[in-house]
């Protein structure tokens, strides 16, 4: 098991050419994706709310919760986004992924095309 980074491109929704590319640690069991709050404020996405999460220790923590628009290899999507602070990670997780399209297997740190399915 390892640790698997990607560019992705972050977006205002509003405004998608405000956008810039970050490094970030692919985190399929993370429901969110989390980007540094300062960039962020550069691309004018604003908190809707804040939210409580635990983290594996069990501590919890509030986070500010925003959403962007994701984009990577030609795929994109809509998803919810945390306002990471100084000491978060830049983290990909499932339903950014899920909006793309994507999802990723830990096993052999693939990225896979998500079957997408109407029912």
């Amino acid at each position: 098991m390892g640790l698997t980074f990607i560019p992705i491109t972050v977006s205002n929704p509003a405004n998608p050419d405000k956008k810039t590319t970050v490094d970030c640690l692919i985190d399929s069991g993370a429901i969110y994706s989390v980007i540094p709050k300062r960039i962020l404020k550069k691309l004018k996405i604003k908190p809707e709310e804040s939210r409580q999460f635990t983290l594996a220790n069990g501590d919890k923590m509030k986070r500010a919760v925003g959403i962007a628009r994701f984009q990577m290899n030609g795929k994109k999507g809509g998803a919810p986004v945390v306002f990471g602070e100084i000491k978060d990670s830049a983290l990909l997780g499932a339903t950014a992924l899920e909006a793309m399209g994507m999802t990723f297997n830990p096993l052999t740190r693939e990225l896979l095309p998500l079957p997408m399915i109407i029912g």
